[in-house]
């Protein structure tokens, strides 16, 4: 494990002009919230040129000490609409950006890369009536956004929101983000009757346990929601978690009758694909 920097490297080092790096575009860090001694959320201003589609992620980081730049691939939790950025991570000890990551505060500028892209879109998904936002860690920040898109709710009547945590604690975020949904002036009205949400742990207790691949197998997801199990006539999925979580949901799905759906294919089913090492810090 390598030992964890002490502050970030904001802006790049005077050396950087001599090494013939051109310097990356950048944004001011706006808000900066610690969830757990590991987990942490933060906004930034938003670029006018700066377009996204709820759900998708973008490239940001910071320099490190020879003026190279360190960049890792975050879901944008703020919707298309919002005039900020907003990003959720967990601290990777021995990782190369997130130790230097959590040391940020308001004021500090991060990099952004110009342009936003990702799988988790509606565009790749065809109409139905339920939309499953299946989700553990820090995986659940893409989500935030499309529940915070009123073309979300404007596609399908039931919005299904899940997260996975180890720990109670470790609920702290999504938990925050849904109930400020509910109560948004733009969206709440149209969140309330539809967006549901189920938070589970793995090794804590309360209301919902499990992992929800196990509570999806048993029945247990849909036993608690009064819903019929997956149906690929009425239901679309979305998924955003651990490599272990999306290869086992798409397992799931695809022995239901799910695709996996595309821009130039919408089907019923999609999954992210952003990972980048072990840092993946969605």
């Amino acid at each position: 494990m390598t030992e964890i920097a002490k502050m970030p490297i904001i802006a790049p080092p005077n050396s950087a002009s001599e090494l013939n790096m051109p310097a990356m575009p950048t944004v001011v860090v706006t808000t900066v919230t610690h969830w757990t001694e590991t987990l942490f959320s933060f906004t930034t201003e938003r670029p006018p040129s700066f377009r996204i589609r709820s759900g998708e992620f973008a490239m940001i980081g910071l320099y490190d000490e020879a003026a190279r730049p360190i960049t890792r691939a975050y879901s944008i939790a703020s919707a298309n609409w919002d005039d900020r950025l907003a990003f959720y991570s967990i601290i990777v000890p021995d990782g190369t950006l997130t130790p230097r990551l959590r040391h940020i505060g308001v004021g500090d500028r991060i990099i952004l890369r110009p342009k936003a892209t990702g799988t988790l879109v509606l565009d790749r998904l065809r109409a139905g009536k339920r939309l499953y936002l299946l989700s553990s860690g820090t995986g659940i920040a893409p989500f935030i956004a499309l529940i915070r898109d009123p073309e979300t709710y404007d596609r399908f009547d039931e919005v299904i929101l899940t997260h996975t945590c180890r720990t109670n604690a470790e609920l702290a975020y999504g938990k925050h983000q849904v109930d400020s949904t509910l109560k948004h002036p733009l969206v709440g009205t149209m969140a309330m009757p539809a967006l549901r949400y189920v938070p589970t742990v793995t090794r804590d207790s309360g209301r919902y346990v499990g992992r929800i691949t196990h509570l999806l197998r048993t029945g247990q997801l849909h036993g608690w929601l009064d819903l019929p199990q997956f149906d690929p006539k009425y239901d679309r999925v979305m998924v955003c978690g651990s490599i272990g979580l999306n290869q086992d949901m798409k397992g799931i799905l695809t022995k239901a009758g799910f695709c996996e759906g595309s821009l130039t294919n919408p089907a019923e089913f999609v999954v992210e694909r952003a990972f980048v090492g072990e840092e993946r810090v969605l």
